[in-house]
């Protein structure tokens, strides 16, 4: 049988990994709301459907993995307050099933380091959705769910250079605030290789090697482009909206252990100093 995913929200890192798996003959279904979105995922070999309203039973017919990129609502998971009884009807043939969480379920640790097995105590609304949306995920009887938390994306497109050209950047500075990251192409490798080495109720962190301060990060952007280092801002000052503002209440250190030992995965970019080198290196190319 055809390798067959489902990719519901397929989004900036479901379209890394559908850039790996597609060559390789993979049969990908990725839902989307964008009309204009479906047309760009058809162009990238990927079969479109538009979603909530679209008709999935093709999908659901044939696929062999799922992968969920949805972002959890204030009522729960979308996917399934609206595919759970489809889903739980496939899932003794499902080879495999990613979640894609975040770090934000480990709360605030004060600089302090987390594996997968650090209670989880997130501080935020955004975090407590996701420990509840990995609940529900969990408790559909005999889902091969593999968790993924994400650090913070980066990649292609998400870079922090044009703000620094257009001098809208700044340095915000917390001190002992410190963010973990990861490049898309390191999720979508990490992805490829739980596929392929399915572990069944198995937890991710997918983090770089090198959690940093995040005023480091932009200074390191202005200074490969040659540019000043854009004013440092204390953070009880900056001007933020609430949501920018909401990610420097948790600062933590996230260990990727786990992807190496168990996984076998090779950081294509183990820190943002390599990975921002690379995206500047491709963007002038």
């Amino acid at each position: 049988m055809r390798d067959t995913l489902l990719s519901f929200g397929h989004g900036y890192s479901a379209r890394a990994l559908a850039a790996r798996l597609v060559p390789q003959g993979w049969q990908i279904y990725g839902t989307t709301r964008d009309a204009h979105k479906a047309e760009e995922l058809a162009r990238e070999g990927v079969t479109p459907v538009l979603w909530p309203d679209g008709d999935l039973e093709a999908a659901f017919q044939s696929a062999t993995h799922l992968l969920i990129s949805a972002a959890p609502e204030p009522g729960g998971d979308p996917v399934l307050a609206r595919c759970r009884a489809d889903i739980a009807r496939i899932a003794p043939r499902l080879e495999w099933v990613g979640y894609l969480s975040t770090t934000g379920v480990y709360g605030d640790q004060q600089g302090g380091w987390v594996d997968e097995e650090t209670p989880l105590t997130p501080a935020t609304q955004r975090g407590k959705m996701r420990l509840e949306a990995e609940a529900e995920w969990r408790a559909i009887p005999g889902l091969p769910l593999h968790i993924f938390r994400l650090a913070g994306i980066y990649g292609p497109g998400r870079g922090p250079f044009e703000k620094v050209r257009d001098g809208t950047a700044r340095r915000i500075v917390k001190p002992g605030q410190v963010f973990s990251r990861i490049h898309v192409e390191d999720i979508a490798q990490v992805l490829e290789a739980s596929i392929r080495q399915p572990e069944p109720g198995a937890v991710y962190n997918v983090c770089d090697d090198d959690p940093a301060p995040p005023q480091d990060v932009i200074g390191y952007a202005a200074e490969l482009l040659g540019l000043p280092p854009p004013e440092e801002v204390a953070f009880d000052a900056a001007d933020m909206t609430p949501m920018a503002r909401s990610f420097y209440a948790e600062s933590k250190r996230v260990s990727n252990a786990r992807i190496k030992t168990d996984l076998g995965v090779r950081l294509i970019y183990p820190d943002y100093r390599t990975g921002l080198r690379a995206l500047l290196v491709a963007e002038r190319a």
